[in-house]
């Protein structure tokens, strides 16, 4: 499956007299939209102007609770614009109950809080990148397999009370099995030990889409890094705060956080394929 035209989660444009015209359409709350115009046009999402690479290709994503109808702008060389709009389908998302979280995570204290705040904000700098590549565009694969402990979009509630939707994947797995990347990337954030995620990597795919693997164990790459698909670039841990040792992946557009899912086969025919395989 992966992020290839007429993928789940992605859209495929083709050119037409210099604009971008839909063929087919799956997208939903949660997934990625790539498109293609002329290299010359601008391509705009409300006040941001995106990224167009030198052969048309550009990227945007629509977060858990994104509104149902979307619009981007197309500006022409010569000032027309128009308007583009795009129907995403909406979505269902689960309800976790998960008990036994410690006060401390619940209620952190205030030199706590004051370290949170910094930890946030390296991590937002890092998911604001825009760099050029284009690795997002490929087929991603998953950075392991193993059973599927959390997924995107549930609502959680600890120790009863109602918190913010999870909005990544959860792969259980013993600490120290081995993580690859999902997709060629460049590593922009690599961190032993945050507040919540503990040791945690964001890699970035290009034109604003990163991935951002949560409580390893052990990083193997550093910022600045260039990794291909399928190397070894961390082990599952149960650092920051978790109940148990587990891969969390996240993918994100900028500030939007999308469904890793999306982009990569059932976890299922995964595993299933890895079987017939030994």
């Amino acid at each position: 499956m992966g992020v290839k035209w007429l993928s789940v989660g992605a859209l495929l444009l083709a050119f037409v007299a210099g604009a971008a015209v839909a063929e087919a359409t799956s997208l939903t709350q949660g997934s990625l939209y790539i498109g293609r115009t002329d290299s010359a046009n601008q391509v705009w999402v409300g006040k941001r102007r995106i990224r167009v690479s030198d052969n048309g290709t550009f990227v945007m994503g629509f977060d858990r609770d994104a509104p149902l109808q979307q619009h981007y702008r197309l500006v022409f060389p010569d000032g027309r614009e128009e308007l583009k709009t795009l129907e995403l389908a909406p979505r269902e998302y689960r309800i976790q109950r998960i008990e036994g979280i410690a006060k401390r995570i619940m209620q952190p204290n205030s030199e706590d809080l004051v370290r949170i705040r910094a930890e946030n904000a390296r991590v937002r700098s890092a998911r604001k990148q825009d760099l050029a590549h284009q690795f997002f565009a490929k087929p991603f694969i998953w950075p392991l397999t193993g059973p599927i402990s959390g997924v995107y979009g549930s609502q959680r509630f600890y120790n009863g009370e109602p918190r913010r939707p999870h909005y990544g994947v959860d792969v259980a797995a013993p600490t120290g099995t081995r993580v690859v990347a999902p997709a060629d990337a460049v590593i922009t954030f690599a961190e032993p030990d945050l507040f919540f995620s503990g040791g945690t990597l964001i890699m970035d795919h290009g034109h604003g889409v990163s991935s951002s693997f949560l409580h390893l164990s052990r990083l193997l790459v550093k910022a600045g890094e260039r990794v291909k698909q399928g190397q070894v670039v961390a082990e599952v841990g149960a650092t920051g705060r978790v109940t148990g040792p587990h891969l969390d992946w996240r993918m994100n557009w900028f500030e939007q956080r999308i469904d890793p899912t999306l982009l990569v086969p059932p976890m299922s025919e995964v595993i299933a394929q890895e079987r017939v395989e030994r």
